[in-house]
């Protein structure tokens, strides 16, 4: 009886994860930045130390969060860069997905990557640029990666696989972030110019011999 009770609490505690992750992903989609561990707490229908208990803090939550959401973003960019088309248009979607992403959900992106001017003094301490990094640069490697495994780049190609691939993020990122607040151009005006940008190289490099192609 012991040990079947036990071998079930992993599953609960994961299901109750989850349940107060979408309770924190319906908070931060209301109040984006100012997203507050009382705010989330209350929505989970539950009190703040609780909430503690399963993340720790905010940073704990919010690491939690990102997770979740770079997951779903890298499952989408993949299912972009696999699609059946010529190259450059799955680059314009890979990009466009990115795009459509932060788009979708600005709340949740403004709350990964930036902090509320007015957050509560007892979370003050949280550094939103100290956990964003990390997130960026796991989206380097995996373009990474996926560079390095399809595209033939010669003598040191792992190497410079890395530095398209963080090279790639840091512009959509970049370019991204602008565009999400000022707006200054629609989507697809967008994904065009800078898929003109990338494009060059990437028109006459051929696919690795043993790679899946690109």
């Amino acid at each position: 009886m012991e040990t079947t009770q036990q071998a079930g609490e992993p599953g609960t505690a994961e299901r109750r994860r989850r349940e107060l992750l979408e309770a924190a992903d319906r908070v931060v989609l209301r109040d984006g930045p100012k997203a507050s561990m009382n705010a989330i707490a209350a929505e989970a229908g539950i009190t703040k130390p609780i909430l503690y208990r399963h993340f720790g803090d905010k940073a704990g939550l919010y690491q939690a969060l990102a997770v979740r959401h770079t997951d779903a973003l890298l499952d989408s960019l993949r299912a972009a860069l696999d699609a059946p088309a010529e190259r450059r248009r799955r680059v314009e979607a890979t990009l466009d997905t990115y795009l459509a992403a932060i788009e979708a959900r600005p709340q949740v992106y403004r709350f990964l990557m930036h902090p509320a001017e007015d957050t509560q003094a007892a979370e003050r301490g949280f550094d939103v640029g100290l956990h964003s990094a990390p997130l960026l640069r796991r989206l380097g490697e995996e373009l990474a990666q996926v560079i390095g495994e399809r595209v033939d780049l010669g003598p040191g190609g792992d190497r410079l696989a890395r530095v398209w691939g963080h090279g790639i993020v840091g512009m959509m990122h970049a370019a991204g972030d602008w565009w999400l607040g000022e707006r200054p151009c629609d989507r697809a005006e967008l994904v065009t110019g800078l898929t003109d940008l990338l494009w060059g190289r990437l028109a006459t490099t051929g696919n690795r011999p043993d790679g899946p192609g690109f």
